[in-house]
């Protein structure tokens, strides 16, 4: 289900007058209109409801939050898939519905007040609020949202496959705008839409500050304008960017955003090193932390302000904790040289993740064994059931040891263990048409030696591969660490251009469309898609689509377990880890929630500076 945010730390958010008006349906619409949609099981709240139910009704608002941000930026266009997206941006633009964080899968109208959908699901019709409004005024339109929609297609390779199967968006009334489908009862169809970014015609076809006409097929740094609960206050192109909170917005006292919005200006800070990045956040130049690092979350935090108390340090758990997670070193599978699953099986038994986590991450990381970690989408055991009879209907398209063999990851963690390990890599390598010759793995026809290259994004990374390319030295592949700059590496990831990279998938407790993107054979051919390991496969495009299309929840379970031990099988990647708990650090200075929402953390939305109103 997930539409991954628009690179923000703020989530997109909601609205209206100067009195809270709750979501509400008129009586006689209440058959055919609905205040939101949930994919799994019922709405949590009713119509009506004044808030959600973790935020404080009386945080105080004012003050100032300091972020930083990997990588760089250089476009504000949040429509277009080329160029690097500045982070935040999220926050000034409104959707027509708005996710919550207490429930699985359930969105509440935004910009729309209510949505519509025939039993059948072949269309979906949202009804804009009369009191949704631009920046500058201006009412937003049925116009707006279909040339989002449609601009949203055309310019992102991505967006264009995550939405294939809507196949128009149209006015339809004086506020109203339907969807067409061009498949019926997938349920996740009315909500995918429902997360369009929508922006301001008028604005993108009037001149721009330079009295040019703008263009959003193009990279902008110019301030866009939306219609949500913050404007861009400044840009220094490629290293800040600062949002505003809008006292006008139209959406404040919306229930959606009771206890939101809180800090009057967001700024973000581009740092290109780890390493500098904690230093600013050590040195009270950055407000708030996730740590990524398990080794610096046990060594690094050794200093006087964690030890008076101005800052908080707290391991909570983990947000994606209803998320499905893989994280892994993903071959190319487009080149030849990884084609062979032998051979890719080989690399993970190269992989020594009980030594990585013993020496390096101070025995905090969990092995990652599926596709779903860490949710109850993920395979167990031997298959049964419906998830049986679904695999015998591919049962010549998939490995046999599907049926027979529950996956699971090599074990190192001593010598005598990675010893085996690597006999067993090169047992592999040698039925994928390969042999040692000397302390060379060279191809058995040609003679060549089998290269690998690495490719990152930041030097922190090194630290954690370079075990691993040790281990592919010792069964003689040449392997290497290329590190490049973000942009660089964006770039090359697009295109496929690169031997392995690591990757992180995350799947929604409610999977759909996103899964054709992730591993479908059509996305392995479209640049920038996720199916970065470039599999083809119909055994895995026929799983995806049970997952589609499954008619009620137990269904989905079956099939997304289907295809997880099917894409197991196949050792499409070399499973790496993920921490059990995510693990925060913030200065005193901000205030977070009481009670946090069950899936997510309500950052920055829900919290508040400590020093608003003084």
């Amino acid at each position: 289900m997930a539409l991954a945010k628009l690179k923000s730390g703020l989530f997109a958010l909601a609205a209206v007058s100067c009195v809270i008006v709750p979501i509400t349906v008129r009586a006689q619409d209440a058959e055919n209109w609905r205040i939101g949609i949930s994919t799994v099981g019922e709405l949590k709240h009713p119509n009506g409801f004044e808030r959600f139910d973790y935020v404080n009704p009386n945080a105080p608002k004012g003050g100032t939050l300091r972020l930083s941000t990997a990588g760089t930026f250089d476009t504000v266009n949040p429509l277009l898939a080329k160029g690097e997206l500045a982070t935040g941006l999220g926050a000034v633009f409104d959707t027509l519905m708005k996710s919550s964080e207490e429930e699985l899968s359930s969105s509440y109208g935004l910009l729309a007040e209510a949505v519509s959908y025939p039993d059948d699901i072949s269309k979906a019709t949202f009804r804009l609020r009369k009191e949704a409004k631009w920046a500058d005024g201006q009412p937003v339109t049925p116009e707006d949202v279909v040339f989002s929609f449609e601009k949203a297609k055309d310019l992102s390779p991505q967006l264009a496959t995550y939405y294939a199967h809507v196949t128009k968006a149209e006015k339809t009334g004086e506020r109203e705008v339907t969807f067409t489908f061009d498949e019926k009862n997938n349920k996740e169809l009315p909500q995918i839409v429902g997360q369009v970014m929508v922006v301001p015609k008028h604005w993108w076809e009037d001149n721009g500050a330079d009295g040019k006409p703008r263009d959003i097929s193009r990279g902008t740094l110019e301030p866009v304008m939306g219609s949500g609960p913050y404007k861009i206050a400044s840009i220094s192109p490629g290293s800040t960017i600062t949002y505003e909170r809008r006292d006008d917005y139209w959406a404040k006292d919306l229930n959606l955003n009771v206890g939101m919005n809180n800090f009057k200006t967001i700024t973000y800070t581009v740092f290109a090193d780890q390493d500098v990045e904690f230093q600013a956040f050590k040195s009270a130049n950055v407000d708030y932390r996730q740590e990524q690092s398990s080794s610096r979350w046990m060594t690094g935090y050794d200093i006087p302000a964690v030890k008076n108390g101005q800052i908080k340090r707290e391991q909570l758990p983990n947000v994606f904790r209803s998320v499905g997670v893989m994280q892994a070193l993903v071959p190319n599978g487009r080149r030849e040289k990884f084609q062979n699953p032998r051979l890719r099986q080989a690399l993970n038994y190269a992989y020594d993740f009980e030594d990585l986590n013993k020496t390096l991450a101070y025995g905090q990381l969990k092995r990652v064994d599926s596709f779903f970690w860490g949710s109850e989408l993920a395979s167990s055991g031997l298959p049964s059931g419906k998830e049986l009879e679904m695999l015998n209907e591919v049962k010549d398209k998939i490995p046999p040891e599907v049926f027979t063999t529950e996956f699971r990851n090599p074990v190192g963690g001593d010598p005598a263990k990675l010893r085996d390990n690597l006999r067993e890599a090169v047992k592999l390598m040698k039925e994928a048409g390969y042999e040692l010759r000397g302390n060379r793995m060279v191809d058995a026809k040609t003679g060549k030696q089998l290269d690998i290259e690495f490719l990152i994004d930041s030097p922190g990374l090194e630290r954690t591969i370079l075990p691993y390319i040790q281990n592919l030295k010792k069964i003689g592949i040449n392997a290497t660490i290329r590190s490049v700059d973000a942009s660089q590496y964006t770039n090359r990831v697009r295109s496929f251009d690169f031997d392995v990279i690591m990757k992180v998938w995350a799947t929604a407790p409610n999977p759909g469309n996103e899964q054709a993107d992730f591993w479908g054979s059509a996305a392995a051919d479209r640049q920038g898609s996720n199916n970065v390991a470039g599999i083809k496969n119909s055994a895995v495009d026929a799983l995806v689509r049970k997952v589609i299309f499954a008619p009620n929840r137990e269904d989905q379970i079956a099939a997304a377990r289907a295809l997880d031990r099917v894409l197991l099988a196949n050792a499409y990647v070399i499973p790496q880890f993920y921490r059990g708990e995510t693990s925060i650090a913030y200065w005193n200075t901000i205030v977070r929630p009481q009670t946090l929402p069950r899936y997510g953390i309500g950052f920055p939305d829900a919290w508040w500076s400590a020093n608003a109103g003084k």
